[in-house]
């Protein structure tokens, strides 16, 4: 049995001045104990999803079903059965982390002691905070209180919504490694993310944009299957340099990356390295660098945009 499952899945909001297309029916599955990605950038339609699984919001169209229930007709046992941590921090911010724990342990009949070896690698890095009320808190300490109330009550399907969106670096790599060790629990953790980095991290990964899903696979699979040859150039003047390589007449593709330009040509032709080089010559280019490169989750999910 899939730990979930959607199946042509529609959401729509809708005002008075116009209607707006959340999720185009979508369709994928999870399994059972997978660390499952789903990568998209705001507005791609990662939290309608995420809200419909955990039964806040109601579809419009299609059918989930988590942990073999309904996402409609068995919310109940759903909400029973999974853990949410939201986008923004949800928690009660006058209650001290000690106070929020167990009011969410005593509101699915459990305490802290009968779970606490679930949420123990992430509670004791909080515990010496627990008599600090929630809102006077770090970003990276709200994110461990909100995942040990998300793990209170020992759930067999764990959704996390952008969890290190503005979380500094190093609490964003904590916050992986503890997903690790949750995986290794038996838990299926589904995770929504606008960091491609954090794609590679996930068994599979689906990339969503604008309510469409673009690819499934596994992150590697998905950098294999870049069909063409990516190159990276920059020089002196990257600015104008975008300008020139995308009125270049052999350019496919050319978008800003870091420090460098990212390069696709029309076509393979070793000799498209030489012209285009000779052609920014002509337009005055100082210490221009093109090399060959691989491609990154972000590449993909630019290529599969286009």
């Amino acid at each position: 049995m899939n730990a979930v499952e959607v199946i042509d899945l529609k959401k729509t909001y809708s005002t008075k001045k116009e209607s707006i297309t959340a999720l185009h029916g979508i369709s994928f599955n999870v399994n059972e104990g997978e660390l499952f990605g789903l990568i998209g950038p705001d507005g791609a339609g990662k939290t309608s999803l995420f809200r419909i699984l955990t039964t806040v919001l109601l579809p419009d169209g299609g059918s989930a079903t988590v942990n073999g229930f309904d996402a409609v007709k068995d919310y109940k046992q759903i909400r029973n059965c999974v853990g949410y941590m939201p986008g923004r921090f949800s928690l009660y911010q006058d209650l001290t982390v000690e106070e929020n724990l167990s009011f969410f342990a005593t509101l699915f009949n459990t305490t802290i002691e009968e779970n606490y070896d679930l949420v123990k690698d992430i509670y004791v890095q909080i515990e010496p905070f627990k008599k600090r009320k929630a809102g006077k808190l770090s970003g990276g300490m709200k994110q461990k209180l909100a995942l040990s109330c998300a793990l209170i009550h020992k759930p067999k399907v764990l959704f996390l919504d952008e969890p290190t969106t503005g979380v500094d670096p190093v609490s964003r790599k904590e916050f992986w490694e503890m997903l690790k060790r949750l995986k290794a629990q038996g838990i299926t953790i589904l995770v929504s993310t606008p960091y491609m980095d954090e794609a590679m991290l996930c068994d599979r990964i689906a990339l969503i944009q604008h309510g469409t899903i673009l690819s499934i696979e596994t992150p590697q699979k998905i950098i294999d299957s870049f069909a063409r040859q990516l190159y990276a150039i920059k020089a002196k003047n990257i600015y104008q340099l975008l300008k020139d390589v995308n009125t270049f007449e052999g350019t496919l593709n050319s978008y800003a990356f870091g420090e460098y330009l990212h390069l696709i040509f029309k076509t393979y032709d070793k000799q498209n390295e030489a012209r285009l080089l000779e052609y920014l010559d002509s337009k005055k280019h100082v210490e221009v660098e093109l090399n060959a490169i691989q491609p990154t989750i972000e590449d993909c999910f630019i290529a599969l945009m286009n």
